[in-house]
């Protein structure tokens, strides 16, 4: 992964709004409507080469497919490419997924009784077979259609990358009835995405692992557990990972965290402090974080006394989905600088607190995009002077 050497490069989280019609067809799915797959595919191309160039419009040098090409949710989607997934009824008190229990949910029930959420379930997908990667053919055909999108874009992008998420945050959305333990389940699950994870390295983009999970689990085990307890839980899922990352090049792997794109109080948050170091166990080469809503900004302080390991690059959240007020560039700037000052101007690529798509109207994302984009510059003439390569 490129390094600032002489200009802060910019980057986002991932997931990006396509253009009008597809929006609408991907918004009709996840409120329970069904899209035709097949019908789908030949649309997703130009989605993708239309998304990039809207990036380089907006001047973003790291960029990615939008995550256009993930049609489904869950077991919608990665059913295509796990075997051992099914489904069953819920029982009486039983959620479809982790996510809608929690202590925050339980403390501010009202609100998130009128929260739009997604298309409600009566079934809740489960493990009920050995954990196995089918999806050769589908990782195939996504890597195949960035390609040819980014050919058709005519864009000449820094660097490009495609999101896979974690096995610590695809077990939120499968329950295990399968395997004797959920340790056993983890690496099992890890294993299985092992070849989704090479394939996309191997074909030369950067693979950029998506794991909420990391501190956003914490709250999903009601009552909480101590700050000890929880730290033995997320060891072992980063045991996992790093397993299923196993002989990858770091430098071709970069690692977000953030604790949830939903617009909530987000007053249980697990504290960044708390799982800061086991962050940078994972065997990547940079660390995507949540830098900028009002719930995380405060804690880039911790890296006065946390050291970034050498070489290793930090992309802190410079503008947030968590607000339709478009950030300043000026305010962009002086947060990217602080976190050049902390851990070295050539160690921080600027970026999103969490993907835009579907978390704000595509016409603030791009704005958003656009801000940071000119903090990143006015952050350059600061940091490098008249030599900013901008």
């Amino acid at each position: 992964m490129k390094h600032s050497t002489d200009r802060i490069l910019t980057t986002h989280a991932g997931r990006l709004d396509g253009p009008p019609d597809y929006r609408e067809m991907m918004a009709g799915m996840m409120s329970g409507k069904g899209v035709d797959l097949a019908a789908l595919k030949p649309r997703v191309r130009s989605a993708i080469a239309d998304v990039l160039r809207k990036q380089a419009d907006a001047g973003i040098d790291i960029v990615s497919d939008g995550e256009l090409g993930k049609a489904g949710f869950g077991i919608g989607y990665y059913g295509r490419r796990l075997s051992g997934l099914s489904t069953r009824k819920l029982k009486p008190g039983e959620s479809a997924f982790m996510t809608l229990q929690t202590g925050e949910r339980l403390e501010f029930a009202d609100f998130y009784a009128q929260l739009p959420f997604m298309a409600p379930t009566e079934e809740r997908a489960i493990v009920s077979g050995p954990i196995q990667f089918t999806g050769e053919e589908e990782v195939r055909g996504d890597l195949e259609t960035f390609r040819a999108a980014l050919a058709e874009s005519g864009t000449k992008p820094v660097e490009t990358f495609m999101c896979v998420l974690a096995p610590g945050w695809l077990e939120h959305f499968f329950f295990n009835e399968y395997y004797g333990s959920d340790e056993d389940y983890i690496f099992a699950l890890a294993e299985a995405m092992r070849p989704e994870y090479k394939a996309i390295v191997d074909a030369g983009f950067v693979l950029q692992i998506d794991d909420p999970a990391l501190p956003d689990t914490f709250d999903m085990i009601v009552p909480n557990p101590t700050i000890a307890e929880y730290r033995k839980f997320a060891e072992v899922r980063v045991e996992a990972l790093n397993q299923a990352l196993r002989g990858l090049p770091e430098d071709r792997v970069r690692y977000h965290i953030c604790w949830g794109s939903w617009h909530g109080p987000h007053t249980h948050d697990l504290p960044l402090e708390y799982v800061v170091d086991l962050m940078l166990k994972i065997t990547a080469g940079a660390y995507s974080l949540e830098a900028a809503n009002p719930r995380h900004e405060h804690e880039w302080k911790i890296w006065r006394d946390v050291k970034l390991p050498e070489g290793k690059i930090l992309i802190p959240g410079v503008v947030t989905h968590h607000t339709n007020v478009v950030e300043h560039p000026e305010l962009v700037a002086d947060r990217i600088v602080r976190y050049a000052e902390l851990v070295g101007k050539e160690n921080v690529v600027a970026g999103t607190d969490c993907g835009m798509g579907f978390r704000v109207h595509p016409q603030i994302a791009w704005a958003k995009l656009k801000a940071l984009a000119e903090g990143a510059e006015l952050a350059s003439r600061r940091l490098w002077g008249a030599r900013a390569g901008v």
